[in-house]
């Protein structure tokens, strides 16, 4: 029997990890949640999984939730105190990180110094702090299972098959909505056009992120930190078929893969489940399915946030953090539609270029650099509308 926590609930990959926890109870124990601000579904999450503890966004939203579940449920907390606490709450053996954002890193850090093995969908906190994060891991003896689809695959197959011996990853990447569309039309982009990913069902913000190819630059500088493949070592593939969901190169010349039809709760089941398998009772797969498997190179200069991503990790310091707290600011603005699609990796790229980079020795030097890129964004966003 596991005891889980989900950081983010709430949300797309939380949403279904409960239902993979739903399909073995006799494995899973969930005693913690956190959410942001759907109260009404973490009551009904509450109700049916029973954990011991919760929290939410802010301490109004916990006022509301405690008249809408009844005291004496549930502990309910709020705010980043309260889901580190959920995070590191003392039964918990398995922090599932699914907050989406730069917020989902003080928690899951609170987690790995608590100890506790974490399944790993935010990304944010490998690209903000992934030295940081990655020493402590270490130093506690804790491992950060990864719950990306690519990351999952590398990970798989460098267990099966020696890390020792690769020789470079390989991220695929759908190409998102517009991998066909001419470069001169992104600019008239819409949010609707934007959020219709080809493959993958996620939130908002992932997938702006995967339209911009943002969120693959992300997957780059996280596959550095998870995997210890300096940045000359990691290459991105466009595969639009996503099938093939990452590959590792080794050195005598052999490509190993992971294969699964576009569905999440795979890597969810390996993270939460390893180092076993669970059945999960999946589609039958068919030779059609594989009846074509393309590969190609990621255009630069159309999508240039892989150019960023990769300029981030080689320069390092508090630079992935600036890239990510500029990103959530512009994507947030897109959506509200107070710039337009070409604008995000713009503003991205133009508060990179006057941050004055510094090391990432410490909590506080991240956050402080997230907190001035987001200023910094949220300016530049201010004077085009001017």
């Amino acid at each position: 029997m596991k005891n889980i926590s989900i950081l983010g609930s709430t949300g797309s990959i939380g949403r279904q990890t409960l239902e993979v926890v739903s399909r073995y109870p006799e494995k899973f124990r969930v005693v913690g949640l956190t959410a942001g601000e759907n109260i009404g579904l973490l009551r009904d999450q509450i109700l049916e999984y029973g954990p011991e503890v919760v929290s939410v966004k802010d301490e109004g939203l916990a006022r509301a939730l405690r008249s809408e579940v009844g005291d004496g449920r549930v502990e309910i907390l709020y705010g980043t105190e309260g889901a580190s606490a959920v995070a590191s709450y003392e039964t918990n053996n398995l922090v599932v990180s699914a907050i989406v954002g730069a917020s989902g890193l003080v928690p899951t850090l609170s987690a790995v110094k608590a100890g506790k093995d974490v399944a790993l969908a935010n990304k944010e906190s490998l690209v903000a702090a992934g030295e940081l994060l990655t020493a402590e891991a270490e130093r506690k003896g804790v491992r950060i299972i990864p719950v990306d689809s690519e990351h999952s695959a590398i990970f798989q197959a460098l267990e099966t098959n020696g890390a020792e011996f690769a020789k470079r990853l390989i991220i695929t990447a759908s190409g998102g909505p517009f991998l066909n569309t001419p470069a001169e039309e992104l600019g008239g982009v819409t949010v609707e056009t934007a959020l219709n990913h080809p493959t993958w069902k996620m939130g908002d913000k992932i997938t702006i992120d995967s339209a911009t190819l943002m969120n693959k630059g992300f997957e780059v500088i996280e596959a550095r930190w998870l995997f210890g493949f300096e940045a000359e070592r990691i290459s991105v593939w466009i595969h639009p078929q996503s099938i093939v969901h990452s590959m590792v190169e080794y050195i005598d010349g052999s490509l190993i893969s992971q294969m699964s039809l576009p569905d999440m709760r795979i890597p969810i089941a390996y993270a939460l489940s390893y180092p076993e398998r669970m059945y999960m009772n999946g589609h039958r797969i068919e030779p059609e399915n594989f009846r074509e498997l393309s590969f190609r190179d990621v255009d630069t200069e159309k999508f240039p946030s892989i150019s960023l991503a990769f300029g981030a990790l080689r320069e390092g310091g508090t630079m992935p953090a600036v890239m990510n707290g500029a990103n959530e600011i512009a994507v947030r603005a897109f959506l509200v539609r107070e710039i337009g699609f070409t604008d995000i990796v713009s503003i991205v790229e133009k508060v990179m270029s006057l941050h004055p980079n510094r090391p990432a020795e410490s909590l506080e030097a991240v956050l402080e650099s997230d907190a001035w890129a987001r200023e910094k964004a949220r300016t530049l966003i201010r004077n085009r509308e001017n």
